[in-house]
């Protein structure tokens, strides 16, 4: 592997040009395919096919022709001035006239008023009125909105209080574009510092930012054809400009130090390549076998979003093989230090005794390995505390802003019709098989209706075949309260007897039971998804360390630093500690996407650092130096640059916390503390101190697994003989006289 990564990174250096034309290529003909691409329309895939939820929602499809299930809605909350009540005259009047504008707009299907559909509260204070859709939300054209917005302006002038729920005017989570801004903004001055070279600082941003161009501009590219939308690709620029800022900085900083050791410049981009090269290849594996992991969840949303965000991992890593070496044969010595480049002197001394922070740092932790080890376990492991709290739903309404009608339109109508009006339970019932269709259903109802937890039931409704029909039930307790879900569960436990009694079934749906049912299942999924990429991991790094231990530590580790960022983001998104400061205006259950979400890209990116840091140990180690030496030498050389691509990771992510759509603030945050965790805690603390416990048997494989494993090759063994060259065996323009006449 090394050997022909070291080929293909001075190849990419001496046909630069060429190299550079192939990209510029690329990136030109998805560029015209996005710009000429139409729009992604939903493919209509479920959400999570096989849960009951999802089967009774495309049933509803399938029966009721003509009744888009996923049409766009809208409920039109009136609220009263204190004291009266919205039944009075002049109230009763604006509200008739907005039902009776609502229902002539455009795409309008129904407009119900409150007083037909007894939609009025109690104390006659509140009352609501269903506007429903024949499109999709994202189909309704502006002239629906504005029709809508008009008529709701109109009774607001007449006094009451009148606020929008539902998906038809759903305020759009503000564009995301400002949060890579921020990503790179910062980066760039992480860069600069770490290498004081404005150059330096600014390839691995520019090769970064054309994967990142590539990436998604194949994504909207093939919208169409895949179902793939801007959502989709989140990840995927997210992840994207993350490893792709990291891989190029690693093959940089290699590229210099192996100028310092005297080497001509293509010579120190092949061994870079050779090298870091190396390492990036395998940690770019890992991030696109816990990616490409998410498919086993069975989710196609996020089966797309893991897929897209593998490939943009894919795209960064080819970018950093043969883009960055091409792009230093351009400029060889812009990337090095100012005072190397006024010196004109290339090669300085590197005695292995050289002292910076890592080496003090690894020499700190080895003269006291127990202590660091039971100290970072113990603070991560209290960090991880709060995980076993998580409360898992699909937040709507009730986690907006209260700046926006949505939310206050849910308060309201929770106020006025109790916690359980905003959740209220679907059930289908599905009466092929009954003698009377319709006293099934009815039989159903007032089971259902007498069940303890149900306020009210609605008269059910037959489809045109007379063979289905529809009802919906509201709970006592709100949409994620554990009563609401112990409901679902006892409606669903009445299903066989029902069924003995009338010869009809039902399913249960709407909203709630989908969250309920999504959270379930996707617990279930945890388990069988670690699984497989954890093993398929394992056996990786195995293969690259040639090691038993130290693929079980970095598992390990990854444990500890993912429990530890589910923890934090229970304290924080769950619990509300220090929400206010991360502008999270509600707090509650944690999305149901987000914990197995987070747990693959985190184990990416934790064997991204394991592969990065200790394939400098496992190089020393293999070319002689002793175990703990090896330690303080990974550190001397890698601690600097991997703190560096810590706090870019760290500031890319933070940058999504400022996102208005939940999933990806969140996600943002888990993320940004897991690197936190993970790269400073784990990588920087416990791995030198469990090598340091271990010893040689760190580094111990079996002699018949020795011989069954490939040899990759990562630590650059086979490349001595390469280094040791003469500058006559490598080209007129290797040599320094000529490099230095290029600049």
């Amino acid at each position: 592997m090394a050997t022909f990564l070291y080929r293909l990174g001075r190849t990419a250096f001496r046909r630069r040009w060429l190299v550079a034309l192939l990209w510029a290529v690329i990136l030109g003909a998805v560029g015209a395919g996005a710009a000429t691409a139409p729009a992604a329309d939903d493919d209509g895939t479920s959400f999570m096919p096989g849960i009951e939820a999802q089967k009774a929602f495309d049933l509803i499809g399938e029966r009721f022709p003509g009744s888009d299930a996923d049409g766009a809605d809208a409920r039109i909350v009136f609220i009263a001035p204190e004291g009266e009540k919205v039944t009075a005259a002049g109230y009763h009047t604006a509200i008739d006239k907005l039902v009776t504008e609502a229902a002539d707009g455009p795409q309008v299907d129904s407009a119900v008023s409150p007083f037909k559909a007894n939609a009025v509260s109690k104390d006659a204070s509140t009352a609501y009125a269903t506007v429903t859709y024949k499109v999709k939300a994202d189909d309704l054209t502006d002239s629906s909105k504005s029709a809508l917005e008009k008529a709701i302006a109109e009774a607001r002038d007449a006094g009451l209080t009148v606020e929008a729920g539902g998906t038809a005017l759903a305020s759009q989570p503000a564009a995301g574009g400002s949060a890579e801004a921020i990503g790179i903004a910062l980066a760039a001055v992480v860069l600069l510092i770490t290498f004081g070279s404005l150059a330096a600082a600014g390839l691995p941003l520019l090769t970064a930012v054309i994967g990142v161009g590539i990436s998604m501009c194949a994504i909207v590219a093939l919208g169409s054809v895949l179902g793939l939308s801007m959502t989709t690709g989140t990840l995927a620029s997210m992840l994207g400009l993350a490893v792709g800022i990291d891989y190029a900085l690693f093959v940089v900083s290699r590229y210099r130090e192996e100028r310092a050791n005297g080497h001509t410049p293509v010579e120190a981009a092949g061994l870079a390549v050779g090298t870091a090269g190396s390492a990036v290849v395998f940690a770019g594996l890992t991030v696109v076998i816990a990616l490409a992991g998410l498919s086993v969840v069975g989710v196609p949303m996020l089966t797309k979003m893991g897929l897209c965000a593998a490939g943009a991992v894919v795209v960064a890593v080819l970018v950093a093989l043969t883009l960055v070496p091409a792009l230093l044969g351009m400029w060889p010595n812009a990337v090095l230090s100012r005072r190397t480049r006024k010196s004109g002197i290339v090669a300085t001394p590197d005695p292995g005794d050289t002292h910076n922070g890592g080496t003090r740092w690894a020499r700190f932790v080895l003269r006291r390995p127990v202590a660091v080890l039971l100290v970072c376990v113990a603070g991560l492991g209290a960090l991880a505390l709060p995980a076993a709290q998580l409360e898992m739903g699909m937040p709507g309404d009730e986690a907006k802003p209260t700046s926006t009608t949505e939310r206050r339109a849910y308060d309201a109508l929770a106020d006025g019709f109790g916690a359980g009006f905003n959740g209220p339970l679907t059930i289908v019932v599905d009466a092929e098989g009954a003698d009377d269709p319709g006293s099934a259903a009815d039989t159903i109802a007032e089971a259902i209706k007498g069940t303890d937890g149900v306020v009210s039931v609605s008269p059910p409704r037959l489809n045109a075949a007379g063979d289905t029909a529809i009802f919906s039930a509201v709970p006592a307790t709100g949409p994620n309260d554990e009563t609401t879900k112990d409901l679902v569960h006892t409606i669903r436990a009445q299903r066989a007897g029902l069924e003995k009694n009338t010869g009809a079934t039902f399913d249960v749906t709407g909203s709630t039971a989908m969250n309920i049912d999504v959270a379930g299942a996707l617990q279930d999924a945890l388990v069988p998804y670690l699984t497989v990429i954890v093993l398929l991991a394992l056996l990786l790094l195995l293969i690259v360390f040639r090691s038993v231990l130290v693929p079980v530590k970095a598992a390990f580790g990854f444990l500890l630093s993912v429990l530890a960022s589910l923890g934090a983001v229970v304290a924080v998104f769950q619990w509300g500690w220090g929400a206010g400061l991360l502008g999270v205006e509600q707090t509650g259950p944690i999305m149901s996407l987000m914990p197995i979400f987070l747990v693959g890209i985190v184990f990416g990116l934790a064997m991204d650092y394991e592969v990065f840091l200790v394939a400098r140990m496992r190089e020393a180690y293999v070319h002689g130096e002793r175990p703990a030496q090896a330690v303080v030498s990974g550190f001397r050389h890698s601690a600097r640059v991997v703190v560096a691509a810590a706090v870019i990771m760290i500031a890319v992510f933070s940058g999504f916390i400022g996102s208005g759509e939940s999933m990806i603030k969140t996600i943002g945050f888990g993320l940004a503390v897991a690197v936190i965790f993970d790269a400073f805690v784990v990588r920087m603390a416990i791995v030198p101190a469990v090598l340091a416990l271990l010893g040689d048997r760190a580094w111990w494989l079996p002699r018949r697994l020795d011989k069954v494993l490939p040899r990759v090759d990562v630590e650059g063994a086979g490349l001595t003989s390469q280094a040791a060259r003469p500058d006559s065996e490598r080209g007129a323009d290797e040599t320094p006289a000529r490099e230095w006449a290029r600049t």
